[in-house]
């Protein structure tokens, strides 16, 4: 989302807000069960909620004791279950087991679900069949955005990628829906929304759906939010599958950035524990070095150093009342600072030996060779070698990935010899991996004889023009082509520069990626922008197969030439580094968990 009217980092709007309303509403829910009660947690809601109310904030509302779910309850259990969940079958069968279990005992309870974001039917039937939906009372905690840092938003919605993209599952179509709609209603009417993907096409159609039903509360408010783009993953692989060589984006890359947060571990922290620490603006070190190129933060971490000890050194001749100044107003954030600054140190040295073991360097080269399409047969070498010493799996797939990718699909010889290597390597258990990442399209191989256009259209002439378009939609979401090099050549995606590129004063977003490629889906957005449309560029957007559209505000109407994009909480219209970074570690994540 960009703010509208200015382009050079405008303030956000205050997304504490959707914080709020969330703690309230999960508040309220619980009061629904009054007394003493135990609380049932989904492993992958539990950093999120920390993140909304944390223990003590669910004690001060009767939470006696809390479980992971998967966890049975121990003898002194409460008599009362609330079950904080996402709507999974395989939790409702574990709910349903704690409910049989206690009636064949012959204990009485109160059991109460909180689905996050929603509820779902099938999650209901389960309940049914198991017997226990009389026994049990369902809720919403519709908790569809959290706020990660003053500048980004996520859904947290960590299957969606597997469920849409795989399993071709819509469910979550209308959550997105919905916090699209409560976006509008808080911070008011978006001046233009952009989008393009059959996704994110459906999941405007949903949202315009849901305002025109609703009276929407955010239309007489002052817009905060200028523009939003809603671009499906599967228009950009390439951004999630390269490596970035920013300190944010090797942070995720060696630890795991988990909602906004990383465990550093006792090779970081020089102890025997672990530290949770969160990267947001608030940490006055990560803030500072979050989007550098990594081989000027140790150059930036020991200045930082040197001023931290000089500020300490300021005691030193202070009288009574200046130390005491310095004690009660200086002192606790020196030394928070100083914490900070130790920790992302020995993040740095453990990113330098890890990165230093899987030949790092090697694969940027490889990376870039297959970006610029120059010595693909090198590049190939490179990953079956990489293979072979087993450096990394789930490396060597992103490498296979992008191969496909760049090259429009492995020529058929290629594609068996890395698989068997892998295979090899790794164990046949991943033969399902490779065939879950060849029906996304992220690594194919290249068909002889008729292409999939020409069976599509002899099939079209059989049918009815409907028809023929939803038989259209089936092929293109069975094997879509990527269409990189002509995209890339379209939009100039691989910087042509005369000597070494600048990476402490850089000119475009391609620093993230050490100036080798800009990312597509910042790159689209910033184009868009610039027309405040989609004309001019529908030879990118028929490259992307389509499903793109641009609509007003005012209007409501499809203006001509439209496309769509995913709902970056990162392109506030701030420096294009600024909007690469965030999108591209945005797209990152969500392509590693696409990858294994």
């Amino acid at each position: 989302m960009a703010l509208a009217g200015q382009r050079d980092a405008p303030e956000p709007p205050d997304f504490g807000i959707l914080k709020r309303l969330a703690r309230d509403q999960l508040v309220y829910l619980l009061e629904q069960l009054p007394g003493r009660k135990d609380l049932f947690i989904e492993a992958d809601l539990m950093s999120p909620l920390d993140r909304i109310a944390n223990v003590s904030i669910l004690k001060q509302h009767d939470v006696d004791k809390l479980y992971k779910v998967e966890t049975r309850p121990g003898p002194g259990a409460s008599d009362q279950f609330c079950f904080l969940v996402r709507p999974r079958v395989r939790t409702m069968r574990f709910i349903a087991d704690i409910v049989n279990a206690d009636k064949m005992s012959g204990r009485s309870r109160k059991y109460k679900i909180i689905f996050s974001p929603q509820k779902f039917y099938a999650c209901e039937m389960v309940l049914e069949e198991e017997g226990v939906f009389g026994d049990v009372t369902c809720d919403e905690w519709s908790f569809y955005l959290l706020p990660l840092d003053e500048d980004i938003i996520s859904m947290e919605l960590p299957e969606f990628f597997r469920d849409y993209f795989l399993e071709g599952d819509h469910r979550w179509i209308n959550p997105v829906a919905r916090a699209l709609q409560l976006l509008s209603s808080l911070y008011g009417p978006f001046g233009r929304t952009y989008g393009i993907g059959r996704c994110a096409k459906m999941s405007y159609e949903l949202w315009r759906d849901l305002e025109e039903e609703s009276e929407s509360e955010g239309q007489g408010r002052k817009p905060e939010i200028g523009h939003v783009f809603l671009m499906d993953r599967d228009t950009d692989y390439v951004t999630a599958l390269c490596s970035q060589v920013v300190y944010e984006g090797l942070v995720d890359d060696t630890f795991r950035i988990k909602c906004g947060s990383v465990d550093f571990g006792p090779d970081v922290t020089s102890s025997d524990k672990s530290i949770k620490v969160l990267l947001n603006s608030q940490d006055k070190v990560f803030s500072q070095i979050r989007n550098e190129h990594f081989s000027s933060v140790f150059g930036f971490l020991s200045q930082k150093s040197r001023n931290l000890q000089a500020q300490y050194d300021r005691r030193r001749g202070m009288d009574i009342k200046q130390m005491k100044d310095f004690v009660s107003q200086e002192l606790k954030g020196l030394k928070q600072e100083h914490r900070l600054l130790s920790l992302h140190i020995g993040a740095c040295e453990s990113i330098m030996k890890k990165k230093t073991k899987q030949d790092f360097q090697e694969t940027i080269k490889a990376e870039h060779s297959l970006l610029e399409g120059f010595d693909v047969r090198e590049s190939t070498s490179f990953i079956e070698e990489h293979i072979d010493r087993q450096v990394s799996p789930v490396e060597s797939l992103r490498l296979m990935c992008l191969l496909s990718i760049t090259e429009n699909g492995l020529i058929p010889k290629d594609y068996r010899s890395l698989k068997t290597q892998y295979l090899q390597s790794y164990g046949p258990e991943h033969l399902l991996t490779f065939h879950n990442l060849k029906r996304i399209g992220l690594l194919t191989e290249q068909s002889a004889g008729e292409t999939l256009t020409a069976v599509e259209s002899k099939v079209s002439k059989l049918v009815t023009d409907r028809a023929a378009g939803k038989i259209t939609d089936a092929f293109n979401s069975l094997a879509r082509k990527s269409n990189f090099r002509a995209i890339s050549k379209k939009l100039g995606l691989i910087p042509r520069l005369d000597g070494k590129y600048d990476l402490k004063m850089p000119r475009d977003m391609a620093y993230v990626f050490g100036g080798a490629y800009v990312p597509l889906s910042c790159k689209i957005i910033e184009q868009v922008l610039e027309r405040r449309s989609w004309q001019g560029l529908e030879e990118v957007v028929r490259l992307l197969n389509g499903n793109e559209f641009c609509v007003s505000a005012l209007r409501r109407t499809a203006l001509p030439g439209s496309p769509s994009t995913l709902s970056s909480p990162s392109s506030w219209g701030a420096a294009p580094s600024q909007k690469s970074r965030r999108c591209a570690s945005w797209a990152r994540s969500e392509g590693t968990s696409s990858s294994s």
